[in-house]
């Protein structure tokens, strides 16, 4: 997600996003909240976690996790083609969601 789409998602300027991001600027807790509604991760996760820690603390579907951990087995090439088809799909429900 760019930091265009993250900001008109939260609410907050581009330029706002940008210095939460690159200069160390901490966000209020409201607009921490809203950023991690967002990109769907928890406040304490933006704060403290790794993208490790996140998923392994966040999966709990045994079936998704089997098959993430299949996909982790195939080649760079396929791993790719997987990946766009899950960021594809994501994005489609992003988007009827905000659409609702």
């Amino acid at each position: 997600m760019s930091q265009s789409q993250l900001a008109s998602i939260v609410g907050l300027s581009y330029a706002q996003i940008g210095r939460y991001e690159t200069k160390g600027t901490q966000p209020p807790a409201e607009a921490l909240k809203k950023i991690a509604q967002a990109l769907e991760v928890s406040p304490d996760f933006l704060i403290n976690g790794s993208s490790g820690d996140q998923a392994h603390a966040s999966l709990t579907d045994t079936e998704l996790i089997q098959q993430f951990k299949a996909v982790e087995q195939m080649d760079e090439e396929d791993k790719h083609i997987v990946k766009k088809l899950i960021d594809a799909f994501i994005t489609k429900k992003k988007i009827q969601q905000l659409a609702s």
